[in-house]
């Protein structure tokens, strides 16, 4: 009876919720560790930080910018087509398929079940096992919630950044108490330039832009946002000066209570904390912090599910994904697409691993993307922009973004070059498939091609997942 297409359901409070809920996850919980690890010295881990926040407010600024002079949704990809071809672009979403979202959703999802089992086994290790279990029913529940309902997934966001700020709220002001009270022996020395590794800083920095990535979501949704000129810049803004300031504090609290050894020690730096600093807290604290991971996933697949839709509209992805549901309203096949990809990558990997895996291939993009901006404002001068950064944001974000993904080839050689395969993998599939012009019966051949090994694949995963847990419940 009416057209059908995505409402705009994203109000200014919404997307300040989606960006909050994005950006505080499992990163402020699990990169200490990292951080601390590649930087070498409390310090330097704080300066690597501060630099992370200072350098995610410019991708930011870049990123309102083109919100306002590109008015579809779809984040970096429809970013990289508008402005530098349909090339890279169809590379993005290649490598952002099949090595990015999916290793991200999984360091979060992993983080969620970590967290969400530490109070029960505590002072021992959660079973990995148990973990990845956990971790998936997690996110097979984000992953129903987004299938029923827009509406309900942006009030689930809105709910859980209010959890996501409590949980900082409830480590920075037990860790504030105890620097007045003049705690500061973990800061001694803590500019050891003995220590500092300059070719580990790349991943130092990856860990750290980890924990503040989420800047970006609002360019997903931008079709569905509410006067999206004025409140894209808005939210991104307010947001990104509320998580640097609670990251800082939050780091500063960590090293007041702990050691750099305990850090580094720790599977999980806040469980640690809590257990040292505010020990009637220590069922409380973990659970927050998986409910902060659980706002993470949900922020994360209501926003790539949009680009696959938006990619299938463009003609770069099978028809299946441009597809909303009539009553729903919701993008059914983009958003349940990740299902099989996630599932694996949970069963077989480490949380460290895969970060370092999927950094390099998003901050490539990432600074792609802002390139465009560049690119983009000199082919078009006489386009007005209701937000304009000046032009050394982009050009130094670039700069920075590109130099830290060469870096980051001498750091973690092996990781780094399967991210990189991973996307030159793409070439071919672009000039065989999508550059040349095929019919519509080749492209519902490659649909249902694609959709038959999708559902072969997870079959196969989830009967491994099976005998897994199956054989651990005979052991134990």
């Amino acid at each position: 009876e009416e057209a059908i297409f995505l409402r705009k359901k994203i109000t200014l409070l919404r997307a300040f919720s989606l960006l909050i809920g994005s950006m505080v996850g499992s990163g402020i919980f699990i990169s200490p560790k990292g951080v601390l690890q590649n930087s070498g010295s409390v310090g330097f881990s704080l300066v690597v930080w501060f630099s992370c926040g200072l350098l995610s407010m410019f991708g930011a600024l870049c990123y309102a910018e083109l919100g306002t002079r590109i008015t579809k949704s779809g984040g970096h990809y429809i970013y990289i087509l508008e402005t530098l071809g349909p090339l890279p672009s169809f590379l993005f979403l290649w490598a952002e398929f099949f090595a990015i979202r999916p290793a991200n959703s999984a360091v979060v999802s992993l983080a969620f079940g970590r967290y969400m089992l530490e109070p029960f086994f505590a002072p021992c290790a959660a079973p990995v096992p148990a973990v990845k279990l956990v971790s998936l029913l997690g996110y097979y529940m984000v992953l129903t919630l987004n299938s029923w309902s827009v509406t309900w997934s942006a009030r689930l966001q809105t709910a859980l950044s209010v959890v996501k700020l409590l949980a900082l709220a409830l480590i920075i002001v037990p860790g504030m108490m105890l620097l007045a009270q003049g705690h500061t022996e973990h800061f001694q020395d803590a500019f050891d330039r003995q220590s500092l590794v300059l070719d580990k800083l790349p991943l130092a920095f990856y860990a750290g832009m980890f924990a503040y990535s989420g800047w970006f979501q609002t360019s997903f949704v931008r079709e569905e946002l509410v006067k999206p000129e004025r409140n894209i810049p808005l939210a991104v803004i307010v947001s990104v000066i509320t998580v640097i300031v609670g990251y800082m504090l939050t780091n500063v609290s960590y090293y007041t209570v702990l050691g750099t050894q305990d850090v580094l020690a720790s599977p999980a730096v806040a469980v640690s904390f809590v257990q040292r600093a505010f020990k009637s807290l220590i069922s409380v604290v973990p659970v927050l912090v998986a409910l902060s991971c659980f706002g993470t996933m949900n922020g994360g697949i209501f926003t790539f599910s949009r680009t696959l839709f938006v990619a299938s509209r463009e003609g770069q992805w099978p028809p299946l994904f441009s597809m909303i549901h009539i009553r729903r309203h919701t993008p059914l096949p983009a958003v349940m697409l990740m299902f099989p990809l996630v599932t694996a990558m949970v069963c077989i990997g480490d949380i460290y691993h895969l970060l370092n895996f999927f950094s390099f291939s998003r901050w490539l993009f990432i600074g792609l993307a802002t390139l465009g901006l560049i690119v983009h404002r000199h082919r078009h001068p006489e386009l007005h922009s209701p937000f304009k950064v000046p032009l050394f944001v982009p050009v130094s974000f670039t700069i920075i973004c590109l130099f830290t993904v060469a870096m980051s080839f001498y750091s973690d050689p092996v990781n780094i070059s399967i991210g990189c395969t991973m996307v030159l993998s793409g070439f071919p599939v672009y000039y065989l498939i999508i550059h040349r012009q095929m019919s519509d019966r080749c492209r519902n051949l490659f649909s249902s091609f694609l959709f038959s090994i999708l559902s072969d694949y997870l079959t196969h995963k989830l009967q491994l997942l099976l005998e897994v847990v199956q054989q651990e419940i005979k052991t134990y």
